[in-house]
């Protein structure tokens, strides 16, 4: 009888253990999911499109970044809001005048925003600006179009169909990653341009299909004093060569 009773308490002390064992290791997957969540929410938080200014472009070159013409103010980066909501839409539905607007101005299911790089210096500058593809989930890039204004002029970029031409209305991305890439010369003192950018998934696109459902995807736009190939670490300074050599 006492034999049993030592097996059975042997037993619930295992039990116990291994009870403490499973509690402990659901705890750390729960930990582990919230902290995964809370990172991607941040990221998402900030919102579908962001802009960056490389600091040397501020302090050699005295350009600034700003949305707002009445605060003109040294910042190293811009965020646009998301829309409340990123369905698909088709390029018709979109506005005429969204070049017209100052900061943030979504609509339904598009997001737009406006801000300006001006030289604020009493020298000639130039300065390079590339679009790049950040973050994808779910492929949604795919059929996501990215309509780039510089003042009234714009140009709408896709990735290229699965036969490598561009799609309609379109100019093809220069890789996977990079959207566009330019090199803005002779930025006098005084000089300012204005950029606004809109980004919409397209419907009628062939890659809009419920595989892309619940995709996220982040852009950037960085302003950089330079631009350097990371394929071959050498900095490139005619466009044209550049774009030419990213796509081989």
């Amino acid at each position: 009888m006492s034999h049993d009773v030592k097996i059975k308490a042997k037993k619930i002390k295992s039990t116990k253990k291994i009870a403490k064992k499973t509690k402990f290791i659901l705890l750390m997957l729960l930990l582990f999911l919230l902290g995964l969540y809370f990172v991607v929410s941040i990221i998402y938080n900030n919102g579908n499109f962001s802009i960056t200014l490389d600091d040397n472009l501020y302090y050699e070159k005295s350009l600034i970044i700003y949305d707002n013409p009445d605060y003109k103010v040294y910042r190293s980066e811009l965020y646009a809001p998301a829309p409340e909501s990123f369905d698909n839409i088709s390029y018709r539905w979109l506005p005429d005048d969204l070049y017209m607007y100052e900061g943030s101005n979504n609509g339904e299911n598009y997001l737009a925003y406006s801000f300006y790089i001006e030289n604020t210096g009493d020298r000639i500058a130039d300065y390079w600006s590339e679009i790049v593809v950040s973050d994808v989930i779910k492929n949604v890039d795919e059929a996501v179009r990215i309509r780039v204004y510089k003042d009234e002029q714009y140009v709408t970029y896709a990735k290229p169909k699965a036969n490598g031409a561009p799609e309609n209305n379109t100019v093809a991305f220069v890789s996977d990653e990079i959207v566009a890439v330019d090199h803005v010369e002779d930025f006098s003192p005084g000089d300012k341009i204005k950029y606004t950018i809109v980004l919409w998934i397209e419907g009628s696109d062939l890659e809009c299909t419920d595989n892309i459902l619940g995709g996220e995807f982040k852009v950037q736009m960085n302003f950089n004093s330079e631009f350097v190939d990371e394929k071959e670490g050498k900095k490139k300074w005619k466009t044209e060569d550049m774009q030419e050599e990213l796509k081989d």
